[in-house]
């Protein structure tokens, strides 16, 4: 058994090289925003938190952070994982960016807390080695959704959800765009303080949904349903409009950043 988690590490680090290698000569500041992908989180078979209402609330979000940047930047392109309540597999999402060939990532998630209903506010997460057990439990709650896929362990490279190690490797993967994933992140809990909601701040941690694209990615967490203040701001079409212009916002700062 040790032999064989001991060859899956090495696989896992044998691909993190080429793929860090690969990536890191490419210059997305001269390339510009043209592409974005939107990946609402969940759907169909796969719930999310509260019974169904991630996936509902993370695609209504999406869809209305798409609609702003279509109307605001007609040269930008927006693809979306999915526009409907279905089940996409995280491995296909990715592949969605990266056959786009996507200069941005954006996954849209709800947060939930079993232990702590007075936990609210916004989080955004960018690939990288959790720092807090809190950290760890959300990506392996998010990274849990692959077991609703057959053949899982092949699609993924033997990386198994229960495993620490596997979720400390996974973490290595998105070094060769941390700088620009950070930058967006920032931007992103900047203006959900702006537009009312609470910030609870840019985090790393180990995503499966971000471990393979080939671009700057971050995964936000618009709320706690477990908290009566977040679930009743995301259950209002009012506060779901708030986080999909906060997201906006980030979007068009960090596009212009990047392109002045």
């Amino acid at each position: 058994m040790k032999l064989i988690n001991l060859k899956i590490a090495l696989v896992w680090v044998f691909t993190a090289a080429i793929f860090l290698g690969f990536t890191s000569n490419i210059n997305y500041n001269a390339r510009g925003l043209k592409t974005v992908v939107l990946d609402a989180g969940h759907g169909g078979k796969d719930p999310g938190t509260g019974n169904g209402k991630e996936k509902k609330y993370a695609l209504d979000i999406t869809l209305k952070l798409g609609e702003k940047i279509e109307e605001n930047f007609s040269n930008v392109k927006v693809i979306y994982t999915r526009d409907k309540d279905v089940f996409v597999p995280l491995h296909e999402r990715a592949a969605i960016a990266n056959k786009s060939k996507a200069d941005l990532f954006i996954s849209i998630h709800c947060n939930a807390n079993p232990h702590s209903k007075s936990l609210r506010g916004t989080e955004t997460y960018v690939m990288g080695l959790h720092k807090t057990q809190e950290n760890l439990d959300l990506a392996k709650n998010e990274n849990n959704v692959i077991l609703y896929e057959e053949n899982y362990k092949k699609s993924y490279k033997g990386y198994n959800p229960a495993s620490p190690l596997a979720h400390i490797m996974l973490a290595n993967y998105q070094n060769a765009f941390m700088n620009q994933s950070l930058e967006f992140a920032a931007k992103v809990e900047k203006n959900m303080g702006k537009v009312g909601h609470k910030s609870r701040g840019v985090k790393q941690a180990g995503f499966i949904v971000i471990w393979e694209t080939t671009m700057p990615s971050v995964l936000v967490e618009t709320g706690y349903l477990t908290n009566s203040e977040d679930s009743n701001l995301l259950a209002s079409t009012s506060g779901r409009e708030k986080v999909a212009l906060a997201i906006f916002r980030a979007f068009e700062e960090y596009k212009n950043q990047i392109e002045k």
